[in-house]
């Protein structure tokens, strides 16, 4: 079956050393043959597979740039089809020149994700290997890559098939005894679809449960630092970051709207919110901020809750306490390098948490402590990529978890003795929930969605 050729730039658009043109698809070769004067005065389609040639792109006799043009045959090529990319100089009129000639001589302009989708399609990537790539791309942190290329791997992908095995095993017991009632065995059969049931349980509630560590490690600690004004909210985040971030004075209220940045804390990423300061105020503008602060302080991860060491906690400070006494808090009494008033054994902050640090958030001193108590706090250091699966992806987790109330249905089937037909009916169920995570059940809606996050050109 013949495919279109598709084109794209593969490369960033914005001025750089180099960008990538990429083509694919059965003129892939063909239609740069046409444009490419090879430097030996040779034609690329009788090169070899794998190999890089030297020479020019052009348009009839203008030459648009000097090229290097790499070419791979399928199967053996990121799509399974024939590829050719073209190494040129990384100038966005360049690139987007090359693009329109390419196109001009018989491709068309590639969809986002298309090349991988096409790597999807041809087999030589399942759907969960698919959704790494992008993951990959969208990376903050040294352990979302990891986790990513685990996945792209396929190492999630051979325990769904593992666990799809073991299903198969059963089902042909079950499947016989349906369609051949006189050789029934039932408590034989039963027995054995249970022990399998039992384990393949285990196995989806080990994956399900990683889930806690991979939203971690894809979407980071949603982190908000709150406080009443000039507590030194901005000030730290401005030392975590090591630049200044945030706008400092001395003037009360000069964070009217929040800032957020990521930060790296033990290979996990930190998304720290710089809210506005919470106190009673008349100003319109200021009030919409303090509403937002306590909104976010909600649906965060983490607080951590910045006081002026050097005043006593007031009013306002013991309704920032209030508001966020049930969440996971680290409370940082600030401005240590001045006389104190309050320290790490006041009984009132005591009986909130005990995760209390002293800092100068100017001088930079005892910022590593609190990174300490977010690792502990949140048991970073047991995070072990190495010789574990972890599920990253919502699409992945909830397709499990559907799966395993499939399991808990045909249990609960076996337990009031149903037929063998009805038992095998979720059984089945649960095949469609893992075929769902590979792409081996997915419908062509799901997949173009999921093809539709994809940057073009990969």
């Amino acid at each position: 079956m013949r495919t279109d050729t598709i084109a794209a730039i593969a490369t960033a658009m914005s001025s750089s050393g180099i960008g990538i043109i990429r083509i694919s698809g059965d003129e892939a070769v063909g239609i740069v043959d046409r444009i490419f004067s090879m430097k030996n005065g040779k034609k690329l389609s009788d090169m070899p597979t794998h190999t890089i040639h030297y020479g020019h792109i052009k348009d009839v006799d203008e030459v648009i740039d000097e090229v290097m043009v790499v070419l791979m045959r399928g199967p053996k090529s990121y799509t399974r089809e024939d590829t050719v990319e073209i190494d040129c100089h990384g100038g966005v009129y360049v690139m987007k020149r090359i693009l329109e000639t390419v196109i001009k001589y018989g491709a068309r302009p590639a969809e986002p994700g298309e090349f991988t989708k096409r790597a999807f399609l041809n087999g030589r990537i399942d759907l969960s290997q698919a959704e790494s790539v992008i993951d990959i791309i969208n990376a903050k942190s040294e352990k979302e890559v990891k986790t990513s290329i685990n996945q792209l791997e396929g190492n999630l992908s051979k325990k769904i098939k593992q666990i799809k095995q073991q299903i198969l095993d059963v089902m042909v017991n079950v499947e016989v005894s349906i369609d051949y009632p006189e050789y029934d065995t039932p408590d034989a059969t039963e027995n054995e679809i249970l022990n399998m049931l039992n384990n393949v349980e285990k196995e989806l509630l080990k994956l399900e449960n990683s889930f806690d560590n991979g939203k971690l490690i894809k979407e980071g600690i949603k982190t908000a630092i709150i406080g009443k004004p000039n507590a030194g909210k901005s000030s730290l985040l401005n030392a975590i970051l090591d630049e200044d971030r945030a706008i400092v004075t001395n003037i009360e209220g000069t964070t009217r709207d929040t800032i957020e940045e990521f930060v790296n804390i033990n290979g996990i990423p930190l998304n720290l919110i710089d809210t506005a300061g919470i106190r009673n105020t008349t100003n319109e503008v200021e009030q919409i901020g303090v509403k937002k602060s306590k909104k976010i302080a909600q649906d965060a991860d983490l607080i951590i809750a910045i006081f002026d060491a050097t005043k006593d906690l007031s009013k306002e400070d013991m309704e920032i306490l209030d508001i966020i006494k049930d969440k996971k808090i680290i409370i940082v009494l600030n401005k240590i390098d001045l006389p104190c008033k309050i320290d790490e054994n006041n009984e009132y902050l005591k009986s909130i948490t005990n995760n209390i640090v002293k800092i100068s958030a100017l001088n930079n001193i005892g910022i590593e402590e609190i990174y300490n108590k977010i690792t502990k706090m949140f048991n970073l250091n047991e995070i072990n990529l190495d010789n574990e699966i972890v599920i990253t992806n919502l699409r992945h987790k909830n397709l499990i978890h559907k799966a395993m109330e499939n399991v808990e249905k045909a249990k609960q089937s076996l337990n009031e003795n149903m037929p063998s037909d009805i038992v095998a009916i979720f059984i089945k169920d649960i095949l469609e929930s893992l075929g769902e995570i590979t792409g081996e059940e997915v419908t062509e809606n799901i997949i173009n969605e999921i093809f539709s996050r994809f940057c073009l050109g990969k």
